[in-house]
């Protein structure tokens, strides 16, 4: 049986933390590609520093031609996604910051498996659900989430002029009976305008936002606040300290409660099982405890390159099933088809819908109209009950 009384933490970063600025870019990039052919192939890596952008990796269209003239697209593309996250700093600006373009077409090797419906590479992708939230998310993850998100829009409407686009913020929850009941700490470090802005200047900024977002009763006299511990937080984004893609892979999935098989998701398109066959863990687990069929469910999916089926289906649902694990992997394995393409037509993945989700978490979203955030639908229910 797992414990029931314990304290768990979780980090999240916002759209202007450097990593998170590269995610932005190379999942615009991946949009870019699909919005111009949905079978297109995107593996797009991006760097950032002081002034300047560096994007590679590979890409591929059905049309070579077409392919070449896009190129001269990446460079805008990558100064709209740096003008929308709010970077108009001396040493970071959207519309002075150099672009560096390396992109290049996708290895024939690579794609000779892919064109054959197999998986993009080998690799092991974990879902995870668990009732702690409505989300059926960590809490502490999500509500790490919630507060920068929270923050972003104040930042963005105007209505704090001083916040500025990076930020960090870190949650602590006693659970109680497998339950959040309270938070112990809280850390908050944001970018702001002034040096003249103290800790405490920049606390009564941001406290109104934490206590609106945070469950009623979670912050008490016992909480410990950590906002902008260090003093000055003036110099951020990738002048500060430079960004990737992909380094923050705890960050977009569970905060650390689950398991992760070390693949990152941003610029890769759907091909790729990294992102979608993760995507189908999250939707397959989600819904499982949606289900009734435990609270708490981890599935793990592993795929060989080249190779369609996958080779295992792993649930653990950590002693709170009604139904026995063996039971759910046969189930799961027959209300979805998990083959790369199964899994993209299901979801209807062939979608420019992945800039959005390169900040605040990939999972814990609401499906949106458009096909964004399809995996966190809860419509397999009862496909799953009766295959039970």
């Amino acid at each position: 049986m797992s414990r029931q009384n314990y304290i768990f933490t979780s980090e999240s970063v916002s759209e202007g933390h450097p990593d998170k600025v590269c995610d932005r870019i190379s999942d615009a990039i991946l949009d870019a590609f699909l919005t111009e052919e949905p079978n297109a192939r995107v593996a797009c890596e991006t760097f950032a520093t002081s002034g300047m952008v560096v994007v590679g990796g590979e890409v591929g269209l059905s049309d070579e031609e077409r392919l070449k003239n896009y190129m001269g697209r990446i460079g805008q593309i990558a100064r709209d996604c740096i003008r929308d996250i709010g970077y108009e700093q001396e040493k970071f600006h959207w519309n002075t910051c150099h672009v560096l373009n390396f992109l290049h077409e996708q290895s024939a090797h690579i794609a000779q498996g892919v064109d054959r419906d197999g998986a993009g590479d080998q690799g092991i992708m974990f879902g995870y659900a668990v009732d702690e939230t409505p989300e059926l998310m960590p809490a502490p993850i999500q509500y790490a989430h919630a507060i920068l998100r929270r923050l972003a829009e104040a930042r963005k409407s105007g209505a704090e002029p001083t916040l500025r686009p990076d930020a960090k913020s870190q949650l602590s929850l006693r659970y109680e009976n497998g339950k959040p009941v309270e938070v112990t700490s809280l850390v908050l470090s944001t970018q702001h305008a002034s040096e003249d802005q103290t800790s405490d200047d920049i606390r009564a900024i941001v406290e109104p936002y934490i206590r609106e977002v945070l469950p009623e009763g979670w912050l008490t006299e016992k909480t410990e606040w950590w906002v902008n511990p260090t003093g000055t937080f003036v110099i951020g984004g990738p002048d500060g300290d430079a960004g990737l893609t992909g380094r923050k892979i705890i960050v977009d999935t569970y905060g650390g409660a689950a398991p992760h098989g070390g693949g990152a998701f941003s610029g890769k398109d759907p091909t790729k099982v990294d992102r979608s066959a993760a995507y189908a863990a999250r939707y397959l687990a989600k819904n499982v405890v949606a289900a009734g069929m435990a609270k708490r469910c981890t599935l793990q999916l592993s795929y060989a390159i080249g190779v369609a089926k996958p080779l295992s289906i792993y649930v653990d649902t950590h002693g709170t099933g009604i139904v026995t694990e063996a039971e759910i992997e046969r189930a799961v394995a027959k209300v979805m088809d998990l083959t790369p393409r199964g899994i993209r037509t299901h979801l209807d993945l062939n979608k420019p819908i992945y800039s959005r989700t390169s900040a605040y978490g990939h999972f814990g979203r609401a499906p949106e109209a458009d096909g964004g955030f399809s995996w966190e639908k809860t419509d397999l229910v009862e496909a799953l009950k009766k295959a039970v």
